[in-house]
């Protein structure tokens, strides 16, 4: 049995919104002809605000790829520690309980990764074992409930921290002008997630199996260009489309547990835009209503990468909208294109 608790968050204080962001478009972007498309697609999403880690007078700047790192360096030090002990109290452990630690980011790199740094820090056993998961963008949220599961059912009695932070400002780079490009500009947003799994029961989702899905030859579709500036966002316009062949896997995945993909009671699904859910919705067979609390999540922080599934699952949470015995969903989709799914029951 391995158990996901309750997560905890940390939005950034610093605020962008709607309006911001299509004002900024204009003023920085004023002679571009994907202007206007770019501004239609952006209200499109539905984003009416986000948080960033640096006032947007400095996030639209760029002082160098180096100096960019090092403030992901510096405010993930800073701000990280605070939300994994919130997470760990949801969880009734303490540091010294921790058996491993999955950190998750696509919008920083450290070596060695910062679950070096929070082993020394936090106090967690010197022999914690450390799974960083680097380059899986969005979808790293759905793959580090994955692979806590799969390493409480090979080590049992143990308990994973899971650790998502995510500083996607960071990549903002003002030359690119691209509709992708664009879009993006106005739909990422910051945040710092974590949670922990463990081998007892508890308030929370008993995770029951899982699995990944790669579909072929779309591994171009999203990626990140890396030059001497820093990460350049690349997204193909073909991406809103690949909800169709997910859904039929979907709902192969459920049937392999005897479930029902259209019929289950609660869908914690990564929200990377609004097509996304209403095409994943459609394809699926269930109200779009089902996803509400990954909409809720895009409409008040964004996409805000790997911390996704962590927050719409803090929201139901809190919501109290889970019914015991409730049979769960968790995907995250990212880069790959991959989707890693997660089935699970309210326990």
């Amino acid at each position: 049995m391995a158990t996901l608790h309750k997560p905890a968050i940390y939005l950034p204080e610093y605020i962008i919104t709607l309006d911001d962001t299509l004002a900024l478009a204009r003023r920085e972007f004023k002679d571009n002809p994907n202007l206007e498309k770019s501004i239609g697609l952006i209200t499109n999403t539905g984003v009416k605000k986000r948080h960033i880690i640096q006032p947007i007078e400095l996030a639209t700047l760029h002082p160098g790829f180096g100096y960019r790192n090092a403030v992901f360096e510096y405010e993930s030090k800073r701000l990280v520690p605070a939300v994994i002990e919130e997470a760990l109290s949801h969880a009734d452990i303490t540091a010294k309980d921790v058996s491993a630690i999955i950190y998750v980011s696509c919008s920083g790199f450290l070596m060695p990764s910062l679950t070096a740094w929070l082993i020394n820090k936090m106090g967690l056993p010197l022999n914690t074992v450390q799974i960083p998961i680097a380059q899986m963008g969005c979808a790293a949220g759905g793959a580090a409930i994955n692979r806590a599961h799969d390493f409480i059912v090979a080590h049992p009695g143990s308990n994973v921290l899971i650790v998502s932070c995510e500083f996607c400002s960071l990549s903002y780079q003002p030359t690119d002008g691209d509709i992708g490009s664009l879009l993006s500009d106005g739909l990422f947003g910051d945040a710092i997630t974590s949670a922990v799994v463990t081998a007892r029961p508890g308030n929370g989702l008993e995770l029951q199996n899982n699995s990944s899905y790669l579909i072929p030859e779309t591994d171009e579709w999203i990626r990140y260009a890396v030059k001497d500036t820093g990460f350049h966002f690349r997204l193909d316009k073909r991406v809103p489309g690949t909800m169709r062949p997910l859904a039929p896997v979907m709902q192969a995945f459920a049937q392999t547990h005897g479930w029902d993909i259209d019929r289950l009671d609660h869908y914690i699904i990564h929200a990377g835009g609004p097509r996304i859910l209403d095409d994943l919705c459609k394809f699926l067979g269930v109200p779009l209503e089902s996803f509400s609390f990954s909409r809720d999540t895009l409409v008040n922080c964004g996409n805000i990468a790997s911390s996704v599934v962590f927050e719409a699952y803090r929201r139901m949470h809190e919501a109290g909208g889970f019914k015991a015995g409730g049979k769960a969903v968790i995907a995250g989709f990212g880069p790959g294109i991959v989707a890693e799914m997660s089935l699970s029951q309210w326990h």
